[in-house]
């Protein structure tokens, strides 16, 4: 069992691992509850959705979904998005955080995809991580997304269930990503990395989480659950 950092900087209990038939009916329970989870990010190509995916990073859905929307009509391909080029990008997502690096590295990798793939989104995970601003998390949400694959991106939702509720617990996202990957059934495990995120957005929250709500409380062993919405 691994102690992890609460969401206030604190040790949090130590939760112990749920067995894997445990890890199956979590993850039906709150696939039952969302049988349509998808991403929240908009798109229209796998060009796009690469794009919107570099964006988001450290960023809300909805803030680079605001911003997109000009950036994408604007540059709807790599020809398109290199013409527009940084200062053109960063025009658009200013509202953004980390928006200078994000706008060299739309560029760049727009300039990479023409180089290297013929203005093609590579459904290869090798050639995607050699892209410029591209690390693991966003290669597998292309992968699962745009390619169809299996691939379980963790990002700060799913790094928080996966330690919280003793799915597959770690200190860093590879190993909790690993963990969901061996323990997820996997005629389920592509739309799962989607279950996740959402249920960790809106259910099973950083500093509340909505237990009182959750259709998975019954196999989560955090221990601290909460039967009720705390008073005001």
């Amino acid at each position: 069992m691994i102690e992890t950092p609460s969401p206030t900087g604190a040790a949090a209990p130590k939760v112990r691992p749920m067995t894997r038939a445990e890890v199956a009916a979590f993850i039906a329970a709150i696939g039952e509850a969302n049988p349509e989870g998808q991403t929240e990010l908009s798109f229209g190509t796998p060009f796009s959705l690469l794009v919107a995916v570099v964006l988001s990073a450290q960023a809300t859905d909805a803030s680079v979904n605001k911003a997109s929307v000009g950036l994408f009509a604007d540059a709807p391909d790599p020809a398109a998005m290199v013409r527009l080029g940084e200062e053109g990008v960063a025009r658009h997502i200013r509202a953004i955080g980390l928006w200078r690096a994000k706008a060299r590295n739309v560029v760049a990798l727009s300039q990479a995809l023409l180089d290297r793939h013929g203005g093609a989104v590579p459904g290869d995970r090798a050639a995607l991580e050699a892209l410029p601003g591209v690390g693991r998390k966003t290669a597998n949400v292309v992968l699962n997304v745009a390619f169809g694959e299996s691939t379980m991106a963790v990002d700060t939702h799913i790094f928080r269930l996966g330690n919280r509720t003793g799915l597959a617990a770690g200190k860093t996202p590879r190993v909790v990503e690993d963990g969901l990957v061996r323990r997820i059934p996997k005629a389920v495990l592509r739309p799962a990395h989607h279950w996740l995120i959402l249920h960790g957005r809106y259910v099973c929250k950083a500093r509340v989480p909505e237990c009182w709500r959750c259709v998975a409380r019954a196999w989560c062993h955090y221990p601290d659950k909460l039967t009720q919405p705390p008073r005001k």
